[in-house]
């Protein structure tokens, strides 16, 4: 693993790496990003596997593509959490911003030690890695970042067991990819749809909404849904509103507002919901923005 391993970013933009933790198969460190207007970067790593799950919003409009693999024009939305295979080029664009996230180094032996070789990177896998929707290995991560702003006894140990755990729940995730069905995902400009609802209205659509929307039945919806983002709608749903109120947090918006924006009943179950995605609640999440990630 190289020592002090940096992502490529645009010489215009700053990276700051405020508390870092190491052992023998891992670094995980809390960074933040200042892109002071939109650009392109490339992230690349032969040896280790980079995962990367925000702190606070990405800047809008994230994309990212696999250009060896997919061409110059295919760019997907980056998701929450994303993950670049060892010796594969990721190709990102966005707006500017500034950003927090935890930025882990996995060195690739870990994951080919728990599948018994390198995997292959099917276009259906490596779609898979710009939005990671595994709920295990975001709980992993949630208790990785705590570790590493807050190093407890035996910090270093910690971490290994965590990175261990996190190379089997990422090797899972991507085998089960490759097992999912090739067919009966949603056409593109269907989940383009739903995307454009997500991000025009807070407010969290039924199922029927939806799937009129995209003039199929529920169950046609749900199921293709399921093939083409390799999770739940309704669990995708609850993230995309998170990212949301994340924005609507750090622009200053009261949680009663964001919590009536968004058609909760009251601000105690935007609250509720909040901690169990975000897994801080509502002010905490505020607070740590307001003085960094540390």
């Amino acid at each position: 693993m190289p020592e002090g391993q940096q992502p490529i970013v645009a010489d215009e933009a700053t990276v700051v790496v405020d508390a870092e933790l190491r052992c023998g198969e891992a670094i995980a460190q809390l960074v933040r990003y200042d892109i002071p207007r939109p650009t392109r970067s490339t992230l690349h790593d032969p040896d280790c596997y980079q995962i990367n799950m925000c702190l606070t919003p990405r800047p809008l409009n994230a994309r990212a593509c696999y250009r060896q693999h997919w061409g110059p024009h295919r760019f997907e939305r980056l998701g929450d959490i994303f993950m670049i295979p060892a010796g594969e080029a990721l190709h990102i664009k966005g707006d500017s911003g500034r950003q927090s996230s935890l930025l882990c180094f996995l060195d690739r032996r870990a994951i080919s030690a728990v599948v018994g070789h390198d995997l292959v990177w099917t276009d259906q896998r490596l779609a898979a890695t710009v939005d990671l929707t595994s709920a295990r290995i975001r709980a992993l991560l949630f208790r990785m970042t705590e570790e590493v702003r807050h190093p407890g006894l035996a910090a270093g140990r910690m971490l290994e067991h965590l990175a261990g755990e996190l190379a089997i729940e990422l090797s899972r995730f991507c085998m089960e990819v490759n097992e999912r069905p090739a067919i009966g995902g949603l056409a593109g400009w269907r989940l383009r749809l739903i995307d454009e609802r997500l991000s025009e209205d807070t407010t969290a659509p039924s199922l029927g909404e939806l799937a009129e929307l995209c003039s199929l039945s529920v169950r046609q919806l749900t199921r293709g849904f399921k093939v083409s983002r390799g999770c739940s709608i309704g669990d995708y749903i609850e993230s995309r509103r998170m990212e949301s109120a994340k924005r609507m947090l750090v622009a200053g918006e009261n949680v009663k507002t964001i919590a009536f924006t968004m058609g909760f009943s009251s601000p105690s179950s935007f609250t509720f919901a909040f901690r169990r995605a975000v897994g801080i609640s509502p002010s905490q999440f505020r607070q740590r923005q307001t003085r960094g990630v540390r």
